[in-house]
């Protein structure tokens, strides 16, 4: 696996791939690196000839200034955890400077309204930060491919958006969430979770199922109104939102419509932890 520490050593490399015809399969990553990671490696391994990571914690998409100080960072164990996986052929580790070489600062950008949604209103600014480093590692690494989880769905319908609207030459995929044993969604921020807490967080993923046994057999208000009630009797747990959204639009919907499809998206505050999670409602 080769280590790529800056933006020179990164060129020289995707210029020699693409120079054989090897197309390039990426994952980008902020690090703090675990198992959910590794399913969208193998996703990539199967599409093609290179994988490339990379490992950044974006300053820019980070509204609340302790969420950057506190997240997880060691450089040298992601980097062990990627040579042990046997799935990466490169990893690319860059400076501040190397994405931001005037200042760090976002663009702006239009997503159709996707950007106003969800976590788009509750921390604004968040996805220009996301569309700018994103398209800056997209224009370095020129990737054929890119993987991105389906927890961050939002996340991922912006991308695909920032990648059609720039016309980028770059296939986006979706790779479904990878969960712990107890249905948490797997997440670099569970590791702040002491083992009762993380125990107890399974409650979000039930809920989840709950609310897909719920669909379209009752309301959508009385499913947020039992959503409301379960965790009111989990004292640890702060309900931030329960939202029911069409798929496409992500626009919040009180009622179903046959022919949409819809997803449940949740974020719960365990102390200082913000979890998130969706499903797909069928």
């Amino acid at each position: 696996m080769e280590i790529l520490k800056n933006k020179k050593s990164l060129e020289d490399y995707v210029e020699r791939q693409k120079e054989m015809g090897k197309r390039i399969g990426f994952a980008p990553t902020m690090g703090a690196l675990h198992k959910g990671h590794l399913s969208l490696y193998e996703a990539a391994r199967k599409e093609n000839d290179l994988v490339v990571s990379s490992i950044f914690v974006n300053p820019t998409q980070f509204t609340n200034a302790l969420d950057l100080e506190k997240y997880p960072r060691n450089i040298q164990k992601d980097i062990d955890f990627l040579q042990n996986s046997g799935w990466i052929d490169a990893v690319y580790i860059p400076e501040v400077a190397d994405l931001y070489p005037e200042k760090t600062a976002s663009k702006s950008y239009q997503f159709n309204g996707l950007e106003k949604e969800m976590e788009g209103a509750a921390r604004p600014g968040h996805f220009d930060g996301v569309g700018t480093v994103v398209e800056t590692l997209f224009r370095q690494v020129k990737p054929d491919n890119a993987y991105f989880g389906e927890k961050d769905f939002q996340q991922l319908a912006i991308i695909r958006n920032l990648a059609a609207q720039l016309k980028l030459p770059v296939k986006i995929h979706g790779v479904g969430i990878y969960r712990e044993e107890n249905g948490l969604a797997m997440s670099s921020r569970n590791e702040r979770l002491s083992p009762a807490e993380r125990a107890a967080s399974k409650l979000i993923y039930e809920t989840l199922q709950k609310a897909n046994g719920w669909f379209r057999v009752v309301s959508i208000p009385e499913i947020k109104k039992r959503v409301s009630e379960i965790f009111s009797e989990e004292p640890v747990m702060i309900l931030e939102y329960f939202k029911i959204a069409d798929e496409e639009t992500l626009k919040e919907t009180d009622f179903f419509y046959k022919d949409r499809n819809y997803r449940a998206f949740i974020v719960v505050n365990v102390n200082d932890v913000r979890l998130i999670d969706n499903l797909h409602l069928d």
